[in-house]
């Protein structure tokens, strides 16, 4: 049960940052909020998962920050939604450019979170074994 109310709340939280970060992120031209959402959702969840690896946390930490914060705070369905409006105004560069932020980012951002996350925490443990 706690780690539904983990994802539930964490879900809320991200939800509301996701809605915040969109009024005060606003471009007639770039969905550049989503982009910026995206990205750094997935550089988190990077860091979480790398994280998580080395600290054997509650059940209900990953499934607040990862399930519950990321999932709201990141949208696959309003990149797809802008992608497809951005294709309907005949703004070809723009989608392809936006398409190809959105995934080579986003997926370089999730990598370096889960490498910065595994360097530092697995650098820790190995020197608190060594005392």
């Amino acid at each position: 049960m706690k780690a539904y109310l983990a994802v539930f709340i964490g879900g809320l939280i991200g939800t509301l940052c996701r809605y915040e970060l969109s009024q005060s992120v606003s471009s007639q031209s770039f969905p550049y909020a989503t982009l910026i959402e995206n990205v750094t959702g997935s550089l988190l969840l990077g860091f979480a998962t790398g994280y998580f690896m080395f600290r054997k946390e509650k059940k209900y930490l990953p499934a607040l920050i990862g399930t519950g914060f990321c999932g709201g705070f990141t949208t696959m369905s309003t990149f797809s939604k802008e992608t497809v409006l951005l294709l309907q105004a005949g703004q070809f560069t723009s989608s392809m450019l936006y398409i190809l932020l959105s995934v080579i980012a986003g997926v370089a951002a999730a990598l370096c979170g889960l490498i910065i996350a595994q360097r530092f925490f697995h650098q820790n443990k190995q020197q608190k074994g060594s005392r």
